[in-house]
């Protein structure tokens, strides 16, 4: 591998890592401030009452998008893989 397809492949990575991290992280956000205007409408200021929506709301994105996040994921292992069989060849 030479220097620009290291840095392809690194560069590829992190937006694979942002891509998979970004619907949990977004569901996580949405739901805490839904949990939290709710909180300061009926001025219930319990801090645990916010973790067991935002789990839940964590693992429906993770089951619902889990194969595309799955296969991305493979694909990006497969091209790495591939990438360093080259290497080994040369």
């Amino acid at each position: 591998m030479t220097d620009p397809s290291i840095a392809v492949m690194l560069h590829e990575a992190l937006y694979l890592a942002a891509r998979l991290a970004g619907p949990p992280l977004i569901a996580s956000l949405a739901t805490g401030l839904v949990i939290s205007l709710l909180q300061a409408v009926t001025q219930i200021n319990e801090a645990s009452l916010v973790f067991l929506p935002k789990v839940a709301a964590i693992v429906g994105v993770i089951l619902v998008m889990g194969g595309f996040m799955q296969s991305a994921l493979l694909q990006f292992a497969h091209a790495l893989f591939t990438s360093m069989i080259g290497v080994g060849r040369s």
